[in-house]
């Protein structure tokens, strides 16, 4: 097993963890799930053809649940955004093991500072899943010679409010439809192909009783542990 490619998509998945939109009208949706079709841009790369080509989001009360899974199962993760508490619980699941850890305001902060983003509006638009999307050029800022630059689009179509408080995207006011992202070497892309309107139970954004807690400081290790 690639256990870096693991800690790769993790990072992805937090990144595109939304927590809403901003303008949309009175019948926009406000219960349901995205899915979103994901590839590496570098099809040249080792671990290519082990990276997941799916990704859901489950969307209820402004809150979310972003989920994906890697190696055949092995692997799960999962954030659970609630923009009123000002809070993220991330849920790991390896093997038999089974973690959870709640991050505050602060928290979140903190994690959001290790992404510089320069973000740029743009006048681009295009219609994806059935939503029409403004464009944002992306410059992520890592030093000279690790700069990438890439465009994500939005939507302000879907009835969820406060967007994207929990992750570095905050400062644009919409959905992420299609995004990008590189860590730890393998870079993806993520692309929204349905929003579903659908029932999505309560359970979806509580912590399992068979979690266990823990200090991101073990949640870190942990992940380490994968490398």
């Amino acid at each position: 097993m690639k256990k870096p490619l693991l800690i790769a998509f993790a990072s992805s998945l937090y990144i595109l963890a939304l927590t809403g939109c901003g303008d949309a009208g009175k019948n926009a949706l406000t219960e349901g799930t995205i899915e979103y079709d994901a590839v590496v841009v570098d099809q040249t790369h080792p671990m290519a053809n082990l990276a997941p080509n799916k990704m859901s989001i489950k969307f209820k009360d402004n809150k979310s649940c972003a989920e994906m899974s890697a190696a055949m199962g092995l692997f799960s993760t999962s954030f659970i955004s609630d923009p009123d508490s000002k809070s993220m619980i991330q849920l790991v699941k390896f093997l038999n093991k089974k973690f959870s850890l709640v991050q505050k305001e602060a928290d979140i902060r903190k994690e959001n500072s290790v992404y510089t983003l320069e973000i740029t509006p743009a006048k681009a638009t295009k219609m994806i899943a059935g939503y029409k999307c403004r464009q944002s050029h992306v410059k992520v800022k890592g030093g000279a010679s690790s700069d990438y630059e890439f465009d994500v689009f939005y939507t302000t179509e879907l009835g969820i409010k406060n967007p994207n408080f929990a992750n570095p995207y905050y400062m644009i006011d919409g959905v992420l439809m299609e995004y990008q992202l590189k860590k730890f070497g393998l870079e993806m892309r993520f692309t929204a192909k349905s929003v579903k309107k659908e029932d999505v139970d309560d359970s979806n954004f509580e912590i399992p009783a068979d979690y266990k807690g823990v200090s991101q400081k073990e949640m870190n290790e942990l992940f380490l542990g994968l490398q």
